[in-house]
């Protein structure tokens, strides 16, 4: 513990105690200690990388797989994973990877390249429903194979899925014919029972796809089978096995983070074998997990602990320092400050504001805090499928009746910066948009436009936030800012971390806190969020020009006019709003002196296996060496 620290908060600590005392006491367990103890926020939502979007799965799933590359500690910069190197043709198209003979699975079976063909068909196929499928569309025809029947067109060769028994084992896929898509029979737009007509050696046959249950209970209309779904022939996504250890990718177009996106979570590979033994869930349980990264997961307590242990079978373990991490899963900021104020935890990713603001103003500067800008966003999503929230004067009414300086000068208090456009500052050879500040009078002209005149007739609606003290505080803040300056009537309401995310997948919700990092240096990993499919798209929101401009810039090979094709889409989502940005991030780590290998950079990402402890040596560690400027 830094030296200066026992002086500290005065009553604010012995408040935080109190409140802590309970937890606290719930984690010192009789358990052996770990070398390196962490806060990992909420309760992770799985393990299942296809499947997960969160900072919290993040830090999990990528100390227990590894891609065929993965990013250095400092400087994000793709290195070495799964493959020990790699070749690009002239073109940028193709990639061509050479996998490790070292590699292995936790089972000791090698990991080769059939397991990455395996998971990105997995990661595409529409039945699996992940959320960053669109990462993946940057390989040719994998986003027609995630489109299913509406990525086909007569004449492609495609693959029809057969049906399985009902008491099928629910990751298995049924038996793939090829064929070639003649037509496809439908009555209407809404018609489901869509029937297509494929040539098998010659001849037509009719396919009607249908769940299991309904196949097994009931015989097919005339000249027509049953099957589980038709999607493009996977032979045409650009995913090629060489042999068993050379890898080739193809794309549509050159993609110049596309080695970070292979070193990126949800792309990790996942073992074929376990998933199809154990079915989903299940096979992501730490006691059937099967994974190929630097640690092992040795349980999971809900709502305590995930204990990772340094694997055995890690083709790099040498070099892994580290023999037992936990990884707490506490939602409250001022139980997490407290555990590590008692030595409890070593890092935490964040301390609550009126606490981190008396922790920056202390003489000298502390050792353990130094905050800093990173690449992420803080904002709120507008269902604009929900009355009155698809008018646009209504959601420009909430934005200017926002006074987002309150929210950063009040509540925040690591210098976060307010938010007027929605992709970070820093990105080289990016302009960022903004969309127009303060102005509650404008706010109420067009309030009264819309057909609510000083707030009156307005539906009462809900601001959906996760369980977070200060996402609490925030919605709470700007609800009485658009009480104050609009008569409108909002509420609150928390979820916990899992239905919080199936709420606004589902879009069950009116107006919803939202946080994202960017998965690489690019306006890209902002801006492409929002396209019409995209699964991270949970608004409703939709414009031709916007999509047509991001697809613009996966074709443009000119960086300068790339950047101003994102800066003319970014305008119109800053135009019409089905966003609202509030702030942008500044990290808020607190990490212990003798913790090495954590650095700041401009993603808050800090993968356990470059961590290590030093309390011998004193020097200043690189978390304090290093300031995260975008």
């Amino acid at each position: 513990m830094p030296a200066n620290s026992r002086h500290l908060i005065g009553s604010f600590i012995l408040l935080a105690l109190l409140a802590g005392v309970t937890k606290a006491l719930f984690f010192n367990s009789s358990l052996p200690p770990a070398d390196f103890t962490f806060v990992n926020e909420s309760e992770i939502k799985s393990l299942d990388p296809a499947i997960v979007t969160g900072s919290p799965e993040n830090r999990i799933i990528n100390a227990v797989f590894e891609g065929l590359t993965k990013l250095h500690p400092e400087t994000l910069k793709p290195i070495p994973g799964l493959a020990k190197s790699w070749d690009i043709s002239d073109d940028l198209l193709t990639y061509t990877f050479h996998m490790r003979e070292e590699a292995r699975w936790t089972d000791g079976s090698p990991v080769v390249a059939t397991d990455i063909h395996y998971s990105m068909r997995r990661f595409l196929g529409p039945r699996t429903a992940a959320e960053y499928a669109y990462q993946a569309w940057y390989i040719k025809n994998a986003h027609n194979y995630s489109l299913g029947a509406k990525g086909i067109r007569a004449g492609d060769p495609v693959e029809v899925e057969l049906n399985l028994p009902v008491d099928a084992i629910n990751t298995w896929r049924g038996e793939i014919v090829h064929a070639k898509l003649l037509a496809v029979e439908q009555k209407s737009e809404s018609d489901d029972q869509r029937v297509f007509v494929v040539e098998i050696d010659g001849k037509p046959v009719r396919y009607r796809p249908v769940d299991d249950e309904h196949a097994a209970e009931n015989k097919p209309p005339a000249n027509t089978r049953w099957c589980r779904q038709v999607l493009l022939d996977f032979r045409e996504v650009g995913i090629e096995v060489i042999d068993p250890l050379t890898l080739r990718i193809t794309l549509e177009n050159p993609t110049p983070y596309f080695l970070n996106l292979m070193g990126f979570y949800p792309l990790f590979p996942v073992n074929q074998k376990c998933i199809e033994t154990f079915g989903s869930p299940q096979w992501a349980k730490p006691e059937n997990i099967v994974t190929n990264g630097p640690f092992n997961v040795e349980f999971r307590r809900i709502r305590d602990r995930i204990r990772l242990r340094k694997s055995g079978t890690y083709w790099n373990r040498d070099t892994i320092r580290l023999n037992v991490i936990d990884a707490l899963s506490v939602d409250a900021v001022t139980t997490s400050l407290n555990m590590y104020m008692t030595d409890t935890a070593d890092w935490v990713t964040e301390a609550p504001g009126p606490a981190l603001r008396i922790l920056r103003q202390q003489q000298p500067p502390r050792n353990d805090l130094n905050p800093a800008p990173f690449l992420s966003t803080y904002f709120y999503l507008l269902n604009t499928a929900r009355k009155p929230l698809d008018d646009i004067r209504v959601r420009r009414a909430l934005s200017l009746a926002l006074d987002r300086k309150e929210i950063t000068s009040k509540i925040l208090a690591a210098g976060e910066v307010p938010a007027l456009g929605f992709v970070p500052p820093g990105i080289t050879g990016y302009e960022s948009q903004q969309t127009a500040g303060y102005d509650p009078e404008e706010a109420r002209r067009l309030l009264a436009e819309a057909g609510y005149p000083e707030g009156k007739g307005f539906p009462r609606l809900d601001i959906l936030y996760n369980t977070h003290e200060m996402h609490q505080t925030i919605a709470e803040v700007i609800r009485k800012q658009w009480q104050r300056e609009l008569g409108i009537s909002i509420s609150t309401r928390n979820e916990e971390w899992a239905t919080y995310l199936a709420s606004q997948r589902q879009m069950k919700y009116n107006i919803s806190r939202r946080g994202w990092v960017g998965d690489y240096a690019d306006p890209n990993t902002f801006l492409d969020m929002f396209v019409t499919d995209s699964e991270q798209n949970s608004t409703g929101w939709s414009n031709a020009e916007y999509d047509r401009l991001i697809a613009a810039t996966g074709k443009e090979a000119n960086p300068a006019v790339r950047m101003q094709l994102f800066q003319q889409a970014e305008k119109i989502l800053l135009d019409e709003l089905p966003i609202l940005p509030i702030y942008f991030y500044t990290s808020k780590n607190m990490v212990k002196p003798y913790v090495r290998g954590f650095y700041n950079n401009v993603q808050d990402f800090h993968p356990l296996w470059a961590i290590w402890i030093d309390r011998e040596s004193g020097e200043t560690n690189e978390f304090m060496r290093t300031k995260g400027q975008p």
